[in-house]
Formats: C-alpha cells, sequence, structure tokens
C-alpha cells in the first residue's frame, strides 16, 4: 500500500523494511533517520457503483531508503524493453463475498504496486533474469518511480508534468475481477517526443520492444502503428498488447506497419477483424478453434498471434503453423497481469531460442501462475514451472 502525507523541506521518502507488500510513506524524519507515525484512513471512492472503504488503524516504523541506488536502467543493452506510456499505481483489494451494488463493501488488506502492463512485464523478466529496461512517463518523485526503484526494477522514467494515475481493483473469493481504472496523465507533445527519444536510444542493441497497455490523453490514438514503424527502422522486433481504438488503428495500417507479435485476447482480436469476439470465445470453449486461427491469419504482416483464452488456454498462430496449449485447472485467485505475465513468459522463451510451440507453454505456465496468486502478485520462475501445461498441434 502506499500513503502520501503532505511534505515539507526535508521530509523523506520512508519504507516499512519487514512489509509483505511494497510500502511507500512520506513522513517527516526522526533525527536518526527513523520516522514513526500513526494513520488513519477513510477512503470514499465514487463509481457507478458506491464503494465504502474503510481501512484500520495503521502503526510503524519506517527505515529510510535511498530509491535512486536501484533500478535506474542504465546499465548495458537490455535484451527486452518495454514501454508503458500509461503507468498507474495498482491497488487491489480483497472482499470476503460478491461485489455488492449501492452497498457497503468491506475490503481485506489492501495492496498496492507500481504496474502497467509493460512495467508487469519487466517485473517478471527481472525475476527470471533477463536484462530488461521499463519506459515509463514518469516524475522522479512520482510514486511509481519511487516504487519501481524500491523493487529494483530497472527502468528509465522520462519526467512529465502530471502525477502518475491510480487504479483499483476489487478480487472476489471466485476469482472475479473488478477493475475501476483512471484515464491516465495527459502527456503534451513535448512530453511524448521527449518518451519517444527515449525509447530508441534505450532499445538500441535490444532483442524486442513491448509496446502495451491504453494511451493517455494526449497520445494519437494511432501511436503504436508510427513507434512501430520507428523501432523497424532501428532493427527491432516489436509487440503489441493494446486494445480498444488504438488496436483498431494498428489493424488499419497492415501489413505495412504492422508489429511482429501482438497478444489479444478473443475480444480484442475481434477488434482486430471486425468479428464479434464473444463467439470465438464461445467457440474456443467447445474445443472449435479454425474461426480464431482463421481470423488470426488475416492480421497480414504479423508473424505471430498469441490469443489468450483465460482457462481454455491460448493458440499461437502463424502463417503455416497453429497451437492450442491448456493448463491443468487451477483455483484462480487473480486475473491482475495474467496476460501480462504470459506475454512475458513468451517472450522469456523466445529470447532464449525455445521453439515457437515452447514458448507458447512457457506463456500459458506464466499466465496460470499469475492468475493462481492473489491481487497484483507477479510469479516467480519456481511457480511458473509448478503449472502443468498440454500442448497440441491443431
Amino acid at each position: 500500500m502506499i500513503a502520501s502525507t503532505p511534505t515539507t523541506p526535508g521530509s523523506s521518502p520512508c519504507r516499512k523494511p519487514d512489509c509483505h507488500t511494497d510500502v511507500w510513506y512520506l513522513a517527516q524524519p526522526s533525527p536518526r533517520g527513523i520516522c514513526t507515525m500513526n494513520v488513519r484512513i477513510s477512503v470514499f471512492i465514487l463509481f457507478p457503483l458506491c464503494l465504502r472503504v474503510t481501512m484500520s488503524q495503521i502503526t510503524t516504523s519506517l527505515v529510510l531508503p535511498n530509491p535512486r541506488t536501484v533500478g535506474n536502467g542504465d546499465e548495458g543493452v537490455h535484451v527486452i524493453v518495454t514501454v508503458t506510456l500509461n503507468p498507474s499505481i495498482d491497488r487491489t483489494a480483497p472482499i470476503s463475498g460478491p461485489l455488492q451494488r449501492g452497498q457497503v463493501n468491506r475490503l481485506g488488506s489492501a495492496t498496492e504496486i507500481a504496474a502497467g502492463k509493460g512495467v508487469n512485464i519487466s517485473r517478471v523478466l527481472r525475476g527470471a533474469g533477463v536484462k530488461t529496461c521499463a519506459v515509463v512517463p514518469a516524475g522522479t518523485e512520482d510514486r511509481l518511480t519511487l516504487g519501481l526503484g524500491h523493487d529494483g526494477i530497472p527502468h528509465l522514467a522520462v519526467p512529465i508534468a502530471a502525477a502518475v494515475r491510480t487504479n483499483l481493483t476489487i478480487t472476489e473469493p471466485d476469482g472475479t475481477t473488478t477493475k475501476f481504472n483512471q484515464p491516465g496523465s495527459y502527456l503534451n507533445p513535448d512530453e511524448l517526443a521527449a518518451v519517444e527519444e527515449a525509447v530508441v536510444e534505450r532499445s538500441s542493441g535490444a532483442q524486442w520492444v513491448v509496446l502495451s497497455g491504453s494511451l493517455p490523453p494526449g497520445v494519437p490514438t494511432h501511436w503504436y502503428a508510427t513507434m512501430t514503424d520507428r523501432l523497424h527502422e532501428a532493427g527491432v522486433k516489436v509487440a503489441v498488447d493494446t486494445s480498444d481504438q488504438p488496436l483498431q488503428e494498428l489493424a488499419a495500417r497492415l501489413p505495412y506497419r504492422a508489429p511482429d507479435l501482438v497478444k489479444p485476447n478473443s475480444v480484442e482480436l475481434g477488434q482486430l477483424c471486425g468479428i464479434d469476439g464473444d463467439s470465438l470465445e464461445s467457440a474456443a470453449d467447445e474445443g472449435q478453434f479454425d474461426d480464431i486461427v482463421a481470423a488470426a491469419r488475416g492480421l497480414h504482416g504479423i508473424a505471430e498471434v498469441i490469443v489468450t483464452l483465460g482457462g481454455t488456454g491460448a493458440l499461437l498462430v502463424t502463417e503455416h503453423d497453429a497451437w492450442h496449449a491448456w493448463p491443468d485447472p487451477i483455483e484462480v485467485k487473480s486475473t491482475v497481469g495474467a496476460g501480462d505475465s504470459a506475454l512475458a513468459g513468451f517472450l522469456l522463451a523466445r529470447t532464449r531460442g525455445d521453439q515457437p510451440e515452447n514458448c507458447l507453454r512457457t506463456a500459458v505456465s506464466w499466465g496460470t501462475a499469475a492468475a493462481a496468486l492473489p491481487g497484483s502478485t507477479m510469479p516467480t520462475p519456481s511457480q511458473a514451472d509448478a503449472i502443468h501445461v498440454s500442448l497440441t498441434h491443431l
């Protein structure tokens, strides 16, 4: 959980060293560098459904870290660079039963983490030992940047004027996940240009650049297509994971500005192809994959299409081959970051030279491992290795 209190000159970021989640506070330091504070937080959140969140009193002792000593992403060549134009602080909280609209819903212990789709991917890759760098637009003292530094995630933060958004996720006991996402901070043309230059510079020598997530206000919806073209000119492979209008703009520019890889779910594949994504998923649930394969092959210019299908697994479709991989059943605790973990797993396997079908198997194991974990927790290699995945050639 991340909590902010008003700061005055001389205030310092502090963290609780033995907390089970990444906890960042701003508090007045004591003469010995230790700060203690009592916080009582009552948050009232107004959405189309009304949630009242009351968090109990917290008393903690905090030790001053140096957030700039880790995670600056400046060392050497990065194998995979991720780009998240609309990063977030993700606040996740469980409830003990189904979400009740218009009622008081009492939350369990909430966690907060520096996130965004590309950030999640870099978090997984770093845990797996892959050299990565997460490029994000954020101020050096933004909670996102401090959180990335605290977690040791190599990153390059391009300064912007506005603060990074905060998103809320509610998880129910059966694994149902409800998300409330803010639109994000406006990026002006100069800030966007600075991010673009940083991406090109940091991707020099990289094998892959991952462009993922929604686009914040101020960024044209065709940005993924134009940035893909620019990165291809630099000789870098590009993976894109997005949705809605940015995804449709990408499809409109095929095959000329086609990324090397996309990772839609069934609904997003429908957006790409102009067909009903729900019908694709229903057919997949019945073991019918012909329409998905045909739709993916209609995305001319894209060499590899990974279609994630939740508990049904995922498909990898290329020009001449298609595979379906699916996991043994698990108890789903949260779907937050499962798709990001799947893409990270695929690229992890790709960078070590695995065959395409084994890359798909690895993607499904990582995505499934993420779904078996609570909140925004990203899996470890041992957790992914423990997932049994079956595979068939279609």
